[in-house]
């Protein structure tokens, strides 16, 4: 005689195993894996924003300062600061009247000299900070007279001829 195999009725485990939404009411729900990589696409296209902001090419945001940076914009009688507005001992930012940010730094009292404030890693702009000139995109730290002391910039930043006449500070050479 035949012998019949009878198939044992399934076991809620066994029904989980084959299909791990059955019974759950969630006919289009994620598994573990699928969260996982989601989650991992979300990072990484916010990194890849955050990344792509902190690499413009103007360091800063947009309408922050008279030079739209940050930076005091060029008076209208053509100089880029007064001489009293430099601190001694440290720098100001300035934009020039052709959109150039320039760095104005004062090592002794009366003595200014002109600095590019576009970093020579990838460009953004270098701000004053104390006694230091900073890149906030990635780090570099140049000395008051834009030599590179840390940080991935390859040179030192270039002068710019400034002069002092009258208290103000004017570009170019005396």
């Amino acid at each position: 005689m035949p012998q019949t195999i009878q198939e044992s009725p399934a076991t809620p485990l066994a029904d989980a195993q084959a299909d791990p939404h059955a019974g759950h009411g969630c006919g289009g729900c994620l598994d573990r894996r699928q969260v996982l990589q989601r989650a991992g696409l979300v990072t990484v296209g916010v990194a890849a924003v955050s990344l792509a902001a902190a690499c413009s090419s103007d360091g800063a945001a947009e309408g922050d300062g008279a030079g739209g940076d940050g930076s005091q914009a060029p008076a209208a009688d053509g100089s880029l600061a007064q001489l009293a507005d430099v601190p001694v001992g440290g720098a100001l930012a300035v934009t020039d009247a052709d959109g150039n940010k320039l760095l104005l730094v004062q090592p002794e009292a009366g003595t200014v000299v002109g600095l590019s404030a576009v970093c020579t890693h990838q460009g953004c702009a270098v701000v004053p900070d104390g006694e230091e000139l900073s890149c906030p995109c990635h780090g570099s730290v140049f000395d008051l007279t834009g030599k590179n002391v840390s940080g991935p910039a390859p040179e030192p930043l270039p002068t710019v001829d400034v002069h002092v006449a009258d208290g103000a500070v004017l570009l170019g050479k005396a």
